[in-house]
């Protein structure tokens, strides 16, 4: 069963103390990346409360739709919704990379129900979804699989690869997203190795593409509702800001990985909340 859906404004209340709770658990842990997170968060609370089957008591339930964070270093972004969702109390974010805990640094599903790969080896995730997607094809299941990529992440030769073969085996059921916030961990991704126009990449390579702003939860939802009724692989370019919601860490490469430290923790959550 899905989870209950919920309404924009309260997806608004929601993704502000998701937000919180993203700075608090790497300012925790005194390591961790909050700008990739932030970015993706509004994407990831969409999709577990409007679109994904899932089972939080069952996490291995067979019918479950998959997902793959590729861009692994943003889990604290995918802890936090899988707390929201029941997988496990929330009290636990707390515990984001400390010995023992099942919130590793990077998603490990040798440690936490609902996990589907371990990922944080960038370029990997996507071939591994491609493999659900033919698995599911091959089975004649209808669940469906999705994959978090990041936007430096495009640089990584494997990706290209995978993104020609969807494709040729007509993996129908498979959308990708990419969290295109232009920042990785040498600077802007425009400087490091620029992907542009990946829109006109991504369609030449046989997939249907949507680019939508990432922070608008109606433009999230109608491509969402576009790639599910799609008969191709369907990729969705989500534009948008690294860091988003707290001013001093908007586009600032420094904030890619580095943990706030309590002050500016303090003022991180001030202006989530009044934002």
């Amino acid at each position: 069963m899905p989870a209950a859906t919920v309404a924009a404004q309260d997806l608004k209340t929601l993704t502000k103390q998701m937000r919180v709770d993203i700075i608090r658990m790497i300012e925790a842990a005194g390591s961790g990346h909050p700008g990739g997170s932030l970015s993706i968060i509004d994407t990831l609370a969409v999709l577990y409360t409007k679109f994904l089957k899932f089972d939080p008591a069952n996490p291995s339930w067979e019918d479950r739709d998959r997902v793959i964070l590729s861009k692994g270093h943003a889990c604290p972004a995918l802890y936090t919704v899988m707390a929201y969702m029941g997988y496990f109390p929330r009290e636990q974010l707390m515990t984001l990379r400390k010995l023992g805990s099942p919130l590793q640094g990077h998603p490990d599903r040798r440690f936490l129900p609902g996990i589907e790969a371990s990922t944080g080896s960038l370029g990997q995730g996507l071939s591994i979804a491609i493999g659900m997607a033919v698995a599911a094809k091959m089975d004649a299941k209808d669940w469906r699989t999705y994959c978090i990529l990041g936007d430096g992440e495009l640089q990584e030769g494997q990706v290209w690869e995978a993104l020609m073969s969807a494709p040729k085996f007509g993996v129908g059921g498979l959308t990708v997203i990419v969290d295109h916030n232009n920042g990785q961990i040498d600077g802007p991704v425009s400087e490091i190795m620029p992907i542009e126009s990946v829109v006109e990449k991504l369609s030449s390579f046989g997939w249907s593409v949507a680019a939508i702003d990432g922070h608008d939860f109606a433009q999230i939802e109608g491509a969402l509702s576009a790639a599910k009724e799609s008969q191709r692989p369907f990729a969705i370019v989500a534009k948008t800001v690294k860091g988003k919601g707290v001013s001093f860490m908007e586009n600032v490469i420094d904030w890619h990985g580095r943990a706030p430290k309590k002050e500016e923790a303090d003022r991180a959550v001030a202006e989530i909340l009044r934002g």
